[in-house]
Formats: C-alpha cells, structure tokens, sequence
C-alpha cells in the first residue's frame, strides 16, 4: 500500500500510524473468522441465578462492602437520535396530506408504525411541546399530524433527528419531561453514590458537548434537591486515533471524491479507551436509552446492587488467592483450591495438559488467569428482542471461555452453530459491574484484555460505491475478551432500550 504524503498527514492529524493501517489492511485481506460456539450459557451453566434471600444478602453485601469505595457510572451516550426516527422520515416522504386522507395512506402503506405513533401520540413526553409549536397552524386532522411529525424532525423545526438519544424528552413529569440523562442522574443517586455525591462519565459526540452542559446546568438543581445527591459528570469523546480505514473491494484504500483515505468510526469497541481512563473501583455500565420510570426504580436499583454484590464477593476472595499467590509458598492442596475458584467462580477454564505442570508452572497459570479484570453481566430471558447473548466459546487457540456473543459473528450457514443460537435463553441488555484494579490498587491497563480478531467487516456504499468497513472488537464483546467474566440473571424489568419511538409508549416509559 502506498499512502501519499497527504495520506501521512491526515493519519498525523488522528494520531493513527502507518502500521496500524497497515494491520488493518491485512485483516480485510484475511478476513475475521466466525466465532466457534461450544455451547450457550443457560442457568447453572454459566449463568447464576439468585434466590430472594441470595438477592438480599447481595444486596447487603454491596451497601456494607462499598463505603469508602469509588463508585462511577459509565454511560455510552454517543448515539444520535436519527435511527430512532426511521419511520417518522419515511412518511414525511410517503405522505402529502394535500393528496391523501390519513385513512387512505394507512390503507395504502400498512404503515404500522405510524398508526402506532398516531394512536399514541398524546402519550409522548414531548406532544404538548410539538402540539404547542405548530398551534393555529392546521386545518385537518390529516395535516395535524403531518406538521406534527415535519416540526419534530425538520431542521427548523425542532430538529429531533439531529439530537443525541440522551438528550430527548422522555418521560412526562406532568410539571417537567425528562431525558434519559436526567434520568441516569437519579438512578445513579441510588446505587452509584460515595457519601453525597454520585459520579457520571458520559461517552457522547463532540458536536453535542455544549447540548449535554446545558441540560446539566437546567436539571442539576433539581435532580439533587429531589435525590439529596451532588452529581460530578464528566464527557470524553471517541478519539480519532480510533477510527478505521476502509478498503474498496479490492482492499486497497477508499478514496473520496476529493482523493483522501476514507476513515470510519470504529464503533462502540472504540470505547474501551475512554473506560481505560476512568478510576475507581466499581464502574457500572449502561446504555444511554436504557431508563425507567420511578414505579420500575426500585427494582431496577436493587438488579444493580446484586450484581455490584456478586462482584465484591468474588473480588474479595480473588484478591486473597491473588496475594497468597505472590507471597506465599503454595501446597498442592492449595493451588488445587484456588484452580476451583476459578473454574466453579470465575468460570476460568484450564487445559488438559495443567496437572501435569510442575508446580512452579502451576502457580504462574493461576496468577495469570486471576489477576485480570472483572465483570459481572447481567442477563435477561430471551423473548425475542434484538442484541448479543452468553456463550461459551471455543478460541482460536483452543482457549474455552464465557463470552458476549453477536449474531454477526457466528456462522449462520453452519447448522451446527445455528442451532447453538437459536437454543440459546438469555440475551445481553448491556448491564455491567466491573473491577479494573488488582488487589493492590493498581489499575489494570485494559488495552491488554482485548481480543483483536473479534471484530466485524460489513459492507457499506459511499458515493454509489461499494467499500468494507471494520469495526473494531465491542467494549463488551472482543474489547473485553480476556477478563474473568460472571453472567447473572437480571429482571426483563431491568431493560427498557428505545431503539424506536414507539417504545416510548411501553409502560416503562408512561409515568402515569
């Protein structure tokens, strides 16, 4: 590959070199292989479920246990609101109100999406907001809703198709709506809290940072005064060292019209950089679109801080092994002891060949496989959303391990691995407790953990040309590969994604 001296300039101005493109070159060249299911994680294998009275002790495990800890909530909240709307653009291009009566479209359309959202639309936290707007301006009932979709979405209008997800009015309050991220500040205030104050990190695009600090500034007072809690929120950006090339079909550089590499974001795996710049000793992670209304808080606070006591539980013993590993002259007896916690705990799995090690080889298997970072999932029932789920997989290497799996990474014309998909129970709402210290208070450097063939190639078109973009490893998916990994079972309570408009009409979204 021969780049230009204008090539070396923009990858200067990223701050990605020239053998990093170099390596991606490569991977479009070799391609990524599927990812090998051995099996999917179902309850008692792989997968813990509590008892009421387990869930209880948890719970009480995290409040006693997490005085004087750092506590943060890590929120990837970089989205833009624009796939949230599809169906709404679609009939602002499918319907004149001039040549057709609604009734008629619908009839035309079967549009079922918007019927939806026509039905519903005095449920929508932002209706008196838009109703407001456009008053005076109708004649029909047909038209009304036609202005009222083209003021939400038009550029001089309210724009909602260019706002961050987070930054959407959500839930109505009756007196105030709120946003996800106002709603994300007093969820945090429940279980994310050291003293008075609760720590926020919000990964978001650097074209909505002044949006995101005026809605802070608007609700802060008011969250705090309702949750007793001081909130420290911060942002970061995903970095521009992290994007990647894309390749035209003979995998040689896309160029652009105007002759310069096309680079692309590297999606959500990016991300794992901004978690590795964060500090403290549990971080919580959490889509932006996934909140509540207060009837569903409690349950959902109370999910939290079982998984933060799963965690702390088993940290407290890692750490103890971790430290005898170090300083103390070990028995079999004992090492024999700490391989069973990693296996019947951590869900470590060790090869054929270990009992057969001296003990010297023994001993750095185990400082190995327990001293890396922790993360406890959890999981909810599968009844039909979209998303990744657990399973075990076998690695290149012949390495068996818990893993958060895409349907993008499995072979769908293998029966075998099909069948292991369709099979599976539990799916992945993005819901994370995580250590990133050892036992010494060290912070583990989480670049070292990622599993570098689990990303994705995909195909895209620029320009009415055809390219091969990749994605890097997802932050829970291939970023966090090599970490020791606990899937729980979490209330399908717990997950309330709006992944479209409509969703805003579920329950866990309607305050009243």
């Amino acid at each position: 590959m021969t780049l230009t001296e204008n090539d070396l300039a923009l990858l200067a101005k990223k701050g990605i070199s020239e053998k990093k493109v170099n390596e991606q070159i490569e991977t479009f060249k070799e391609g990524i292989p599927f990812v090998q299911l051995e099996k999917a994680v179902t309850i008692g294998e792989g997968l813990s479920k509590f008892t009421p009275s387990e869930e209880k002790d948890l719970i009480q495990k995290f409040e006693a246990s997490s005085t004087g800890l750092s506590l943060l909530k890590f929120v990837p909240a970089s989205g833009a609101a624009s796939r949230m709307f599809k169906a709404l653009f679609n009939f602002l291009d499918a319907y004149d109100p001039k040549e057709e009566s609604l009734e008629a479209y619908f009839e035309r359309t079967d549009d079922k999406a918007m019927k939806a959202f026509s039905e519903g639309i005095t449920d929508f936290a932002f209706y008196d907001l838009v109703k407001q707007r456009i008053a005076g301006k109708t004649s029909s009932k047909d038209e009304e809703l036609y202005l009222f979709v083209k003021e939400m979405m038009s550029e001089d209008g309210l724009n909602y198709g260019f706002y961050p997800k987070g930054l959407l009015p959500f839930h109505n309050y009756g007196d105030h709506t709120a946003t996800p991220f106002e709603e994300h500040l007093k969820e945090a205030s429940v279980y994310a809290k050291t003293g008075n104050t609760a720590e926020l990190h919000f990964t978001i695009s650097e074209q909505h940072g002044d949006m995101f600090n005026a809605e802070f500034n608007a609700v802060s007072e008011r969250v705090s005064k309702a949750t007793e809690t001081s909130f420290k929120v911060s942002y970061s950006y995903q970095k521009p060292s992290t994007d990647t090339i894309a390749v035209d079909m003979r995998n040689e550089p896309f160029r652009n019209s105007d002759g310069s590499v096309l680079f692309r974001p590297g999606g959500h795996g990016a991300l794992i950089e901004n978690l590795n710049e964060q500090d403290a000793d549990i971080i919580f992670i959490k889509n932006i679109d996934n909140v509540t209304v207060p009837r569903f808080a409690g349950e959902v606070a109370d999910s939290k801080k079982i998984l933060a006591g799963v965690l702390l539980s088993v940290q407290e013993k890692a750490f103890a092994y971790a430290k005898s590993l170090d300083n103390d002259e070990l028995t079999s007896s004992q090492l024999d002891e700490i391989k069973s916690f990693l296996e019947n705990e951590l869900n470590v799995r060790f090869s054929d060949n270990f009992a057969g090690f001296s003990i010297g080889e023994q001993i750095e298997v185990l400082k190995d496989k327990i001293d890396r970072p922790i993360r406890i999932c959890g999981m909810v029932k599968n009844e039909g959303e979209p998303g990744g789920g657990p399973f075990w997989i076998n690695d290149r290497k012949g390495n068996i391990s818990l893993q958060i799996i895409e349907s993008a990474q499995i072979d769908m014309d293998n029966a075998h691995q099909a069948a292991i998909l369709k099979n599976s129970t539990h799916f992945n709402p993005v819901d994370l407790v995580c250590a990133v210290k050892n036992y010494k208070g060290e912070k583990y450097n989480l670049m070292n953990y990622i599993d570098t063939k689990q990303g994705f190639i995909t195909g895209k078109t620029k320009e009415g040309r055809e390219l091969k973009a990749l994605e890097l490893p997802g932050l829970w998916n291939g970023a966090m590969a090599f970490w020791n990994t606990i899937f729980v079972e979490v209330p399908s309570s717990t997950f309330n994604p709006v992944k479209t408009v409509n969703d805003l009409l579920r329950p866990a979204h309607q305050v009243k």
